[in-house]
């Protein structure tokens, strides 16, 4: 910031407490003109493939060709002691719905066992059976949500004895937005009472960590207001994950910057008694490190719209926005509050005791350990963090989206049940349709691709009588496996199913056929296809996008290569403890199918910052020590309040775990491990032995200053007294 900008805003006393009415004034207009967060998330299409996919083109398919107008299916399983009690409690819930229709015209058809084409909706010993229920609407909205409400309430009270459950699409939607909605004010208030009590045993003063608090609140209400705003006029959409995960991003990274500016303040202030003077010397000593902090974040973030999975694209704008805002809020509303709270900014402790504790006894013993031992650090770190990364072994990765609520729902015992009595496969079955040129003739033997398809292995069955569409030219087969739909073996399995029916049409002298497969099956295939091209395009372009940073920062060329591959290492040891952690040890069917990169960008983006912040003080120190004083002084000077920093957004992403999706818990849990690893290995450790190890070139093709005029022992640098030997 400019000095005349800085004396604008911190000038005096006055001028602080006016900028602080004015950005208090401007969060209010903005939240009164803008629309509530929750009533612009979107979560349609947020598990959705690109629109290209052969899925979504099948879907499309079949809603040209067989047009239904009976909306979502909401698929109800009944299981009683034997067929009697079966059916007994099938008529009743039949019954009872028929009966509900006449005041809710949201239920559109219902079809049983005994419906024409419903003949696989019972067992052959009758002991389970499947009603489907069509409804109308959209899954998202609170209307359709209250209908499965009432179709469930229905259901329990007329099953009687029988088990049964509502699940299928219908009551997948409205389960998911549930859980999502369930954890929201826990995580919020979990979240500030964590960084509170983190932010008092640091600061131990009350007001600091209000004003660090306040300071996040401003930043987001004016990232929840403008993010509202921009998602009404359809500039991007929010979905309730990102909204949780903004939530954390915040706390965390606002919390930092104000450690970071706090931390400088009191050094300031030691020799600047003058309040909003020693604020704007602290400004200016943090200003590019917070910058380059600032722009890392934002630019990763819009890296995701280099991706093609919706899911990705969706999920950086939003959250740029809030770093953006928070940098921006931690530059001028924060710093502003703090000189207008005066002397008692650090009640109970005096000015000259909080700057006392800036340094510490514990970082001096790291600096001694770094300086004398470099060799011996690099390779233990090394080892330890490679050891992580073995537990990479058990990686795989799930797209079982159900499967990964933490809570009971009605929507996953369904599938239970149907994956129980009817065969795993039933929970999701897939269409192949099959479409030949218009005025085909003869017209095409079906019988002949719905045998090619019952050839495949790992099929149970194809239905007995395809749907063929009124021009007669598209048929639909359903075509059920034998394993999980979910499954790897399933998901491997689409390609072969259009192979057989393309093969089939051909044995038949059908030609110039068109075939796709659609289904949930179908539906993961394509995802993880997205998912594996934007994996390497979006890692690459986050590299590349700190790697710039870090050498205009820097001004170096060399340095940005070790940093990143320090972050690369780290990323690899975070994800690998955390898969031996919830897969090996906890049992999850696999890491979320999104959760890796969404760790990368966010490890590699957040990671770096204590690396910048440390790089930043290490170049603002050569221009007084040597490179090996002056890494000793950067370290220790910055060892305590980054620490304090990556403490508290390692704390507020574990708050994540407290949520009942499998991905939150996964994602807050790694970068909790993955934060901590940056600040407590990575960065005090790893990279200060490379630096100590390649000295003075560290920052290659900057050099350092070649003449002091009083030089420091390195062995005392931080303390008083000594003489400098250059390394």
């Amino acid at each position: 910031m400019t000095s005349r900008f800085m004396n604008t805003l911190f000038g005096s006393r006055r001028r602080a407490g006016i900028a602080v009415l004015l950005w208090i004034s401007l969060v209010a207009v903005l939240a009164s003109a803008a629309p509530a967060l929750e009533d612009v998330e979107n979560n349609a299409g947020a598990n959705d493939p690109p629109a290209s996919s052969q899925s979504v083109q099948a879907a499309e398919l079949a809603a040209r060709e067989f047009p239904r107008n009976e909306g979502t299916p909401a698929i109800v399983v009944v299981r009683g002691a034997d067929g009697v009690a079966t059916a007994a409690a099938v008529e009743r819930i039949v019954t009872s719905i028929d009966g509900a229709r006449a005041d809710n015209p949201s239920i559109a058809a219902v079809v049983t066992a005994d419906s024409p084409g419903g003949a696989n909706l019972r067992t052959t010993d009758g002991g389970s059976e499947m009603i489907v229920v069509s409804l109308t609407g959209n899954p998202t909205d609170n209307s359709f949500q209250d209908t499965v409400g009432v179709l469930r309430d229905l259901v329990g009270e007329a099953a009687g004895s029988a088990d049964a459950a509502v699940t299928g699409p219908a009551g997948i939607a409205t389960d998911t937005v549930k859980v999502f909605s369930s954890g929201d004010k826990i995580l919020l208030l979990g979240t500030i009472l964590l960084v509170a009590i983190i932010l008092l045993v640091i600061y131990r003063s009350p007001v600091l960590v209000v004003v660090a608090l306040v300071g996040v609140g401003v930043a987001m209400r004016l990232a929840e207001t403008v993010g509202a705003m921009m998602a009404d006029a359809g500039w991007f959409d929010i979905s309730s994950q990102t909204a949780s995960i903004m939530t954390v991003l915040l706390f965390g990274v606002g919390t930092d910057y104000a450690l970071i500016v706090t931390a400088r303040y009191r050094e300031a202030l030691v020799e600047e008694p003058d309040r909003p003077a020693a604020m704007m010397r602290a400004l200016r000593g943090v200003s590019e490190a917070i910058l380059s902090s600032v722009s890392t974040i934002v630019l990763a973030m819009l890296a995701l719209l280099a991706a093609v999975s919706p899911a990705l694209r969706g999920f950086g704008p939003y959250l740029a926005l809030g770093v953006a805002s928070m940098g921006l809020v931690g530059f001028t509303f924060t710093p502003a509050l703090m000189l207008l709270f005066g002397g008692k900014l650090f009640w109970p402790s005096t000015t000259q005791a909080a700057a006392g504790r800036a340094g510490g006894k514990v970082w001096e013993r790291v600096s001694d350990l770094v300086d004398r031992s470099p060799e011996a650090v690099l390779v233990s770190t090394l080892l330890g963090l490679l050891v992580m990364t073995a537990g990479l072994t058990g990686y795989r990765e799930s797209f079982d989206f159900i499967s990964g609520f933490r809570i009971d729902t009605q929507s996953e015992s369904g599938q239970n049940m149907i994956a129980d009595a009817f065969g795993p496969g039933e929970i999701a079955p897939s269409s192949v349709y099959v479409t030949t040129p218009s005025g085909t003739t003869p017209s095409p033997d079906w019988n002949r691709i719905a045998s090619g398809l019952a050839d495949v292995d790992g099929v149970a069955r194809v239905g007995e009588y395809p749907a063929v569409s009124a021009e007669g030219t598209t048929a639909a087969f359903q075509v059920t496996f034998t394993d999980n739909p979910y499954s790897p073996e399933a998901m491997d399995r689409v390609d072969t199913l259009a192979s057989a029916a393309q093969s089939a049409a051909d044995s038949a002298g059908i030609e110039n056929v068109q075939v796709l497969v659609g289904g949930e099956t179908a539906h993961s295939v394509d995802i993880r296809a997205a998912l594996v091209r934007d994996n390497w395009v979006v890692a690459a372009l986050v590299l590349v996008i700190v790697a710039a940073v870090l050498a205009l920062l820097l001004r170096s060329v060399l340095a940005p290569v070790y940093l990143i591959g320090t972050l690369v290492l780290s990323f690899t040891a975070t994800l690998g403890l955390t898969t031996f952690i919830t897969v090996t040890l906890l049992g999850d069917a696999g890491i979320g199918n999104r959760v890796a990169i969404y760790i990368f960008v966010f490890l590699v983006a957040l990671g770096v910052d204590y690396t910048i912040f440390l790089m930043s003080r290490y170049r603002q120190e050569l221009s007084a020590h040597p490179p090996r004083a002056a890494l000793r002084v950067a370290l220790t000077r910055s060892g305590g309040v980054i620490s304090s920093a990556g403490l508290i957004l390692a704390a507020t992403f574990a708050v994540l775990t407290t949520q009942p999706i499998r991905e939150l818990f996964q994602f807050g849990l790694a970068m909790a491990i993955g934060i901590l690893l940056d600040t407590f290995v990575v960065r005090p450790l790893l990279v200060p032995a490379i630096m100590r190890l390649i000295g003075d070139k560290a920052l290659w093709p900057s050099m350092p200053e070649n003449v002091f005029e009083n030089p420091v022992d390195v062995t005392q640098t931080g303390r008083a007294g000594g003489t400098l030997s250059r390394s």
